[in-house]
């Protein structure tokens, strides 16, 4: 005797028996487009083009204009070892990393605090957040001043020899002005985001570690950077990424002075382009946009995969 096997149907997505939804492409609106080609045609214009076109310059002897010819890795080659864009480098990845340090501390000891049970804590981030909203070489002015001749004063009206003079003056101490000024306007943003970060973490943990006897110190370190930790690693990387363009306020607080001991790649590049070295500082400003891109990538593996929120 032959069975007879009827096919089943599959259920809907409801649970009840019946054909199951067929899923077709959805169509894009053209109006989308109308959007999207003025703002791609403007971004390939405007950034795409002009850094194809500095690429393919970084491997000729052009001075910005007029003619040229090829002179292949040359201009890389003189780069790599040019004590000045050594000095540049070297310079540029001891700030970044400095304010890197300075504003995760300082921001993640403001973001526990502003989440306490403190009084106007709302009216207290709002002061905090009024830096990132500044304009970076009004701020680079206005600590020029307090360098220059507020902090010089009050060290001689209190005796403190060794700032009666401004640090900006001085070429081992200038750099120190850079990273404290860079890390008070930077500082919010990150604050910002250890904020969120914080509000993320469940009060039953703190609670229950505070019944077990455990310190606030205890907690900070056992509890809360682990479950945070995420969010500190895209503070540190983020950071890094944009201290080392950090422009404005160098060019507002010494201008590379003295001397050059706190010119850094960006400046380096500019100063090339006003010189007559355009293709020149275009092959050094190729490496430099191939480390920050290298940055970028670690940044996009490390959110997407190992970063947990």
């Amino acid at each position: 005797m032959t069975t007879t096997v009827e096919p089943t149907t599959p259920p809907r997505a409801d649970g009840r028996p019946g054909s199951a939804p067929v899923h077709r492409p959805r169509r894009v609106d053209r109006t989308h487009f109308v959007f999207l080609i003025p703002v791609v045609a403007l971004f390939t214009l405007c950034i795409t083009l002009p850094a194809v076109m500095g690429i393919f310059f970084s491997f000729t002897d052009s001075i910005g204009f007029g003619e040229f010819s090829f002179v292949g890795l040359n201009n890389y080659i003189v780069m790599f070892s040019d004590p000045a864009i050594l000095s540049a480098y070297g310079f540029t990845i001891g700030v970044a990393l400095s304010t890197v340090v300075l504003v995760n501390v300082a921001a993640l000891g403001l973001a526990i605090g502003l989440t306490g049970r403190i009084r106007a804590k709302t009216a207290l981030r709002t002061v905090f957040v009024m830096p990132m909203v500044v304009s970076g070489i009004i701020i680079a002015f206005v600590f020029q001043f307090i360098f220059s001749n507020t902090v010089p004063a009050a060290a001689r009206a209190i005796g403190i020899g060794a700032l009666e003079e401004s640090i900006l003056a001085d070429p081992s101490l200038a750099w120190i002005s850079i990273v404290l000024v860079t890390a008070w306007q930077a500082t919010p943003q990150a604050m910002l985001i250890y904020i969120a970060a914080l509000m993320t973490v469940p009060q039953d943990v703190y609670e229950a570690s505070a019944i077990d006897g455990a310190s606030p110190w205890k907690q900070l370190r056992s509890i809360t950077l682990p479950l945070i930790s995420g969010f500190v690693l895209i503070n540190v990387i983020i950071g890094f990424k944009d201290f080392l363009a950090t422009y404005e306020i160098i060019v507002g607080l010494t201008d590379g002075g003295p001397g050059t001991a706190t010119r850094s790649v960006a400046m380096a590049i500019f100063s090339g382009f006003e010189e007559g070295d355009y293709a020149y500082q275009m092959a050094n400003s190729t490496i430099f946009f191939l480390i920050t891109l290298a940055i970028a990538l670690i940044q996009l593996r490390l959110t997407r995969g190992n970063a947990r929120f």
